[in-house]
């Protein structure tokens, strides 16, 4: 389970690279949506650590 859990933020990263390259847009100007997927991310790897801390 840890495995997908760590594929979701790599996933996001590679499909924003992608998206970022084929419309012509440099790394920095996609940083924002870089900051919103670290950030989605973050929340969720909270999110099941906060869960797994509760249900122990």
């Amino acid at each position: 389970m840890i495995k997908f859990l760590v594929l979701i933020p790599v996933v996001l990263f590679l499909i924003w690279f992608m998206y970022l390259k084929k419309k012509g847009y440099s790394l920095g100007d996609g940083k924002q949506g870089f900051i919103y997927i670290f950030t989605f991310c973050a929340v969720i790897a909270v999110f099941y650590s906060s869960l797994l801390w509760i249900t122990e």
